[in-house]
C-alpha cells in the first residue's frame, strides 16, 4: 500500500504552562497542507522475521532501526498481531522543521496498517497508540484541520477556513531544536482564545495570532526571522513560523510572484 504523510503548519501556537510531568499544555491549529513524504507498507516475504525499512529522498538523522514508523510498528504490536513488514519511506518533508514530517510518517503507518491487514481498530484506538509516539501524531490519523490542547494531543474539529488560499513554505536548512526551545520558554495564558482571533479575517491576524516560539528562534537564527519579513514584503497576508521552526509559511489571498532571495528557500508552493 502506498499512502502520502501530510506535513502540518500551526496557526497560531501559544505555550500556555509548564505541566507538573515535564511537558508545557499549549494552545494552537494544526492544519494540513500539500507537502507530503511517500510512504510504501508490503508484507515482508514468507519467512522473514524482521521489518526492513529503507529511506530515499531528504536525509534523517538517526539509525533507520530506530525511525519513528518502525517505532509506531512495535507500538502496535503490543495490542495486535501484524506480520513482518518492508516499508520504504521517501522524505520530502525536512526533519526538524516544524512541519511534523515524523508524526505524519507514523501516523499514516498505522493508518495503512489497520487497512493493509484489516485489524478494524478505530481511530480513537489509533489516536491513544499514536499519542505514544509524538504530542502531535494523533493529528494526522484524520489530517484535517484541529484545534489543540494539553501537548497538542486533544484535539477538536475547527474549519478549512483557508479553502481557496495559496501558501508557500520556506524552509533554511537549519534544525530548530524543539526541546531547547521548549526549555526557554515563558509559559502565558493569552488573553484571547485562540479559535476567537482565527475567526476573523485572515488579513487581521499578523498582530494577534502569535506563535511564542518565535520570540526564542528568531534572535539565534536571524534567517528565520528574515524569511517572515520576505513574506510579508511579497505580499503575504499572514505569515509565521511553523511549530518551533526552521519552517517559516506565507498565506497569500493570490497566487504569489516569490522574490529570488525568499525563492531560494522555497520547499513547497500550493493551494489550500
Amino acid at each position: 500500500m502506498l499512502v502520502f504523510p501530510k506535513a502540518k503548519i500551526n496557526l497560531g501556537l501559544r505555550i500556555t504552562r509548564r505541566r507538573p510531568d515535564g511537558y508545557h499544555d499549549i494552545e494552537t491549529m494544526f492544519y494540513p497542507v500539500g507537502l507530503c513524504d511517500a510512504l510504501e507498507i508490503v508484507r515482508a516475504p514468507e519467512g522473514s522475521e524482521k521489518d526492513a525499512l529503507a529511506i530515499s529522498g531528504n536525509n534523517i538523522p538517526g539509525a533507520a532501526e530506530d525511525n519513528i514508523v518502525l517505532l509506531g510498528v512495535r507500538k502496535l504490536r503490543e495490542s495486535f498481531r501484524v506480520p513482518a513488514l518492508h516499508i520504504h519511506l521517501h522524505k520530502r518533508i525536512p526533519a526538524g522543521a516544524g512541519l511534523g514530517g515524523g508524526s505524519s510518517d507514523a501516523a499514516s503507518a498505522l493508518r495503512a496498517i489497520n487497512r493493509i491487514f484489516n485489524l478494524s481498530i478505530g481511530n480513537a484506538k489509533l489516536k491513544e497508540i499514536a499519542a505514544a509516539l509524538g504530542s502531535d501524531c494523533p493529528f494526522f490519523i484524520d489530517q484535517v484541520p484541529a484545534f489543540a490542547s494539553g501537548r497538542g494531543e486533544i484535539l477538536y474539529p475547527a474549519p478549512f477556513i483557508l479553502n481557496g488560499y495559496h501558501i508557500v513554505l520556506a524552509n533554511p536548512g537549519i534544525q530548530a531544536g524543539t526541546r531547547e526551545a521548549y526549555a526557554e520558554c515563558r509559559p502565558s495564558l493569552p488573553e484571547t482564545p485562540l479559535e476567537l482571533l482565527l475567526n476573523r479575517p485572515v488579513n487581521e491576524w499578523k498582530d494577534t495570532v502569535l506563535n511564542d516560539f518565535e520570540e526564542i528562534i528568531f534572535p539565534k537564527y536571524p534567517v528565520i526571522k528574515e524569511l517572515k519579513s520576505a513574506f510579508y514584503d511579497s505580499g503575504a497576508v499572514f505569515s509565521s513560523m511553523s511549530g518551533s521552526g526552521s519552517t517559516v509559511f506565507g498565506i497569500y489571498s493570490e497566487k504569489p510572484v516569490i522574490p529570488g532571495q525568499l525563492a531560494e528557500h522555497v520547499i513547497f508552493e500550493g493551494t489550500l
